[in-house]
């Protein structure tokens, strides 16, 4: 259990926030799916929620089947980013978390997410407004610093810290590192050791395994997925398995496809024809890495024009790779654990005895 302020959480493992991507849709569905203790909406603009933009009102929604849920806001105007806090526990979110760690270039230029790693001062004004404002748990996201030169990550868990903050989350790399090159664990460690709030990592989280290594490794109190749960949207499941010493559940090519056409069959019913396109083309994308043939599928859907075209499509492409996992292996073939026709195998220790190639290429992504 991850507890945040008053804020208990089953599981230690968070869905971060991304634009574009943690919507009411996909954060159902990773709740649905199990293992993760919180999901985050994609990032707020505290400037655009407090003028009352619709479309950023109508990105707050949220089903109670999501929670317990965090809301991220960022900005740059302690006033602003204050009463975007009040609006978040006005309408009912569970923890609202600050945005100090977005290296996205159209944010540090307005001076908000990572930009305020080099403003201190300024960053201790936002999160004392937004504390004095909100009684509900407050955390904050940050990096290592802004480059090489300004690693200032402690100083900014410090200063969370004796500001009220109820728990901190921190990305292992630089704003200028981007998601190039590797997570540092071990400043993860560093921070866990400083503070006495609940510290959460963040960076090269690839596979379940990676949630527990983590945590291992560095001290922290939970983990925050990103990329790596658009990817495979079980991560968490995956995970939080291996956590509680239980097997971890294999994900048949049946419910991939379930999921997907789920997914976007949601997207297409609820969204306005060209978000729905958008999105539905981002996360195919995604959904189809690690696929047999789903390079193949990438190609073709760079040339489809809607979105009743796009399901077709997706649905056709599982068709044909279903229908090819259970084709009988061509004369001839090596099945593993069975005896090759064309060397028997009856004394496997025998002089010229046949080992049976792996068939990994039957099932291999591109």
């Amino acid at each position: 259990m991850l507890k945040i302020g008053s804020l208990c959480l089953d599981s230690p493992f968070v869905l971060s926030p991304m634009a574009g991507v943690t919507d009411r849709y996909f954060r159902r569905i990773i709740r649905d799916l199990g293992g993760v203790g919180l999901v985050t909406m994609e990032f707020i603009s505290s400037e655009s929620l407090t003028r009352g933009v619709e479309r950023t009102i109508n990105m707050m929604s949220f089903a109670l089947e999501e929670r317990p849920l965090s809301i991220q806001i960022y900005g740059k105007d302690p006033v602003r980013m204050s009463d975007a806090a009040q609006i978040v526990e006005e309408i009912g979110a569970d923890a609202i978390d600050i945005n100090m760690g977005c290296p996205a270039n159209k944010v540090l230029k307005g001076c908000a997410g990572a930009a305020l790693m080099g403003d201190l001062s300024l960053a201790r004004n936002i999160v004392r407004a937004v504390r004095s404002r909100v009684k509900i748990p407050l955390t904050v996201k940050f990096r290592l610093g802004l480059d090489d030169h300004r690693v200032n990550f402690l100083d900014l868990g410090r200063l969370c810290q004796d500001e009220g903050v109820n728990g901190v989350a921190m990305h292992a790399r630089t704003a200028r590192q981007m998601y190039s090159g590797q997570a540092d664990w071990s400043l993860i460690a560093d921070l866990k050791r400083t503070l006495d709030i609940p510290v959460l990592g963040n960076g090269d989280i690839r596979e379940p395994a990676d949630f527990l290594r983590m945590m291992e490794q560095t001290g922290c109190d939970g983990v925050l997925v990103g990329r790596a749960a658009v990817t495979n949207p079980w991560i968490f499941k995956q995970a939080d398995a291996l956590r509680r010493g239980e097997l971890v559940p294999r994900v048949t090519l049946e419910e991939r496809r379930d999921l997907i056409v789920r997914h976007f069959r949601l997207l297409a019913e609820s969204e306005e024809e060209m978000t729905a396109f958008h999105k539905i083309r981002t996360f195919a994308g995604r959904y189809t890495h690690g696929l047999p043939g789903g390079k193949r599928l990438r190609q073709k859907i760079q040339s489809i024009k809607s979105v009743s075209d796009f399901l077709l499509e997706v649905e056709d492409f599982f068709e044909q790779v279903l229908a090819e996992q259970t084709l009988p292996p061509p004369a001839g073939a090596v099945v593993p654990g069975r005896p090759s026709a064309a060397r028997p195998a009856e004394h496997p220790h025998g002089d010229g005895a046949a080992l049976c190639p792996s068939l990994e290429s039957a099932g291999r992504a591109e």
